[in-house]
């Protein structure tokens, strides 16, 4: 039987905010028993199942039961984020001979888009009639947050046959602009515990070390004898707290990596197996950078979905992205957006059970 035939989408209520905005919850199924769930609240992947090898599906990403759980938290989780993902610093950048302070929200940084960012704003849901894919939209208004021009973003999230999750994004703006968008997914394949034991390869050469802000210096340094080379599977616990001042100033991984492929082509980014329950992921991108963000922040002090305690490492991030602070690093790829361009961004997280 033909499985995108089998593909389907359903719509039910996700809550009310306390502004009386309703959300909706959007199913995808495909032919093969996979299952997203994405609201339009933040256009967040609030529920991904993936099976083990012996066929049983868990939820694989990190979130809460509703929506006021993620109306009440800031850790981004399932988030689309913009329109600035990660760290710009100081909150300042010029932009040919004008001046923008944004909006603070991490010390005196700006991350990942500010105080009321994408991920605290209501999507609108296009009709494709597709049953496969869910579309949302969003004017970010010139001005908010401290950006310039209006900025129109789609976001599309597809099931496909193969078992992935392809996002697809694109936006226009009527003043240049920083863009940079990024899904903030925490992942967790194995069986609630911490994520140490995940196997990971990242397909990076180089990292971008970062000041004590997390903030890039601007250097572009080679993982080749340092805690950062993944160019072969290694645990993500192996080496995460060795005597190394770039994993001490994040309190683990929270790095951006310089992708090997090229931009603009999709290519895979990273692997990660969780040798235990035989789940495995695959990262591909068309971004030039990839953050690996080990969930250091993580305290104990949320509980998500189904009552679990979201402790210290029980989640990690792959958020496809052009580089941090990239406004301010000219040597860095440009993430400026011009009148008349359109950006585009496409990531995939394909599921496998070895």
């Amino acid at each position: 039987m033909d499985l995108y035939r089998r593909a389907s989408i359903e719509v039910m209520p996700f809550g009310t905010l306390p502004n009386g905005a309703r959300a909706d919850l959007f199913v995808l199924r495909n032919g093969n028993g996979i299952e997203a769930k994405i609201t339009n609240y933040g256009a967040t992947v609030v529920s991904l199942l993936a099976p083990d090898r012996q066929g049983q599906l868990a939820d694989v990403v990190l979130g809460f039961d509703d929506l006021e759980g993620y109306s009440l938290n800031r850790k981004f989780f399932g988030a689309t984020v913009g329109r600035y993902a990660n760290r710009i610093a100081g909150g300042r950048f010029i932009l040919g001979s004008s001046n923008y302070s944004l909006a603070t929200n991490n010390g005196a940084n700006h991350l990942h888009g500010g105080l009321l960012g994408f991920d605290r704003s209501m999507w609108i849901a296009q009709d494709t009639r597709r049953r496969d894919a869910v579309v949302l939209r969003y004017r970010s208004a010139d001005g908010e947050e401290g950006y310039p021009g209006n900025l129109d973003v789609e976001v599309s999230f597809t099931l496909t046959r193969d078992d992935a999750l392809k996002i697809d994004y694109s936006a226009v703006t009527d003043r240049p602009t920083p863009v940079n968008l990024t899904n903030h997914s925490f992942f967790n394949l194995g069986d609630n515990a911490d994520i140490l034991d995940h196997e990971l390869m990242l397909f990076a050469e180089r990292f971008t070390p970062v000041d004590a802000s997390l903030i890039p210096t601007g250097e572009l340094r080679a993982v080749e004898g340092t805690p950062f080379d993944f160019r072969t599977p290694a645990r993500i616990g192996a080496r995460i707290d060795a005597d190394d001042t770039q994993l001490k100033r994040a309190g683990g991984y929270d790095h951006n990596f310089i992708l090997a492929g090229k931009l603009g082509r999709l290519e895979v980014a990273a692997e990660v197996y969780h040798r235990k329950s035989g789940r495995a992921l695959r990262v591909l991108t068309t971004e030039p950078g990839l953050q690996f963000y080990s969930g250091n922040f993580l305290d104990g002090s949320i509980t998500g979905k189904n009552g679990k305690i979201y402790t210290r490492r029980f989640g990690f991030c792959l958020e496809a992205q052009h580089f941090p602070d990239s406004p301010n690093q000219p040597h860095f790829p440009s993430t400026i957006l011009m009148p008349g361009a359109k950006y585009r961004q496409t990531t995939v997280y394909q599921f496998a059970a070895l």
